[in-house]
């Protein structure tokens, strides 16, 4: 079974690209599969429902999405293999800026819109910086100029990157990702595979609950601002 990992900022066309790459390679009904994670709600279930694709999706609630991605993609492939999939596509929210839901040697894609203005890429992080494939949407909305700004600020962060222009709505661009995809790795366990960059390596107080303010509530791993004099 091959396996792809899609991230990106919340509204970016994640799964509008997900559903045009899955129609674009034609492939047999109940050979592919996705994995939702998401924060708090998604409603993308129903329309991965109405394309006849079996989706399963999880809510991290009050966890960081890409700590609970780490923790039941392992899971997610078991399940995937066990339903027959020839394909897994897992969509990850994708909102901590800090970490990225990639794994090596799994082709990662990194979906952002240009909507989102012309310095995101820089801001993005290793979600942008580790992917394989980064796609582009809503180029159509926006003049020459942004798009061109907007692709030389990917390639500022991640210039190995294979950046692709994509129509959510039509679908145009989306046979070059399915392209790419073809030379995606086969793999039947993520047991001795490693993640592309780390996660935060401890939490603090706020993290396991803490409400009240004050440093005297304030534990665990803590940084802290220089306010200099005006």
């Amino acid at each position: 079974m091959k396996l792809i990992t899609v991230a990106g900022p919340p509204t970016s066309g994640k799964t509008a690209v997900i559903l045009k790459l899955i129609e674009c390679l034609n492939m047999e009904n109940g050979s592919v599969g996705v994995v939702k994670f998401d924060c708090l709600t998604s409603f993308d279930n129903l329309r991965y429902g109405e394309a006849g694709i079996p989706v399963q999706t999880g809510f991290s609630g009050k966890i960081c999405p890409d700590h609970y991605f780490v923790s039941n993609i392992e899971d997610a492939v078991q399940w995937s293999i066990q339903s027959g999939f020839d394909l897994l596509i897992t969509e990850s929210a994708g909102l901590c800026n800090r970490c990225s839901p990639y794994i090596n040697g799994i082709l990662s894609i990194c979906v952002i819109d240009n909507l989102s203005g012309v310095n995101t890429p820089r801001k993005i992080g290793p979600m942008l910086k580790f992917a394989d494939i980064v796609v582009v949407t809503k180029g159509d909305i926006v003049s020459q100029a942004e798009r061109e700004v907007f692709a030389f600020n990917v390639k500022q962060v991640n210039s190995s990157a294979k950046v692709v222009s994509v129509n959510g709505i039509t679908g145009q661009g989306i046979f070059l990702v399915a392209k790419y995809l073809l030379q995606a790795r086969d793999i039947c366990t993520l047991k001795d595979l490693k993640l592309q960059f780390t996660t935060p390596a401890a939490v603090c107080s706020y993290c396991t609950g803490e409400t009240r303010i004050g440093e005297s509530y304030q534990m665990g791993m803590l940084k802290k601002m220089e306010f200099k004099k005006i």
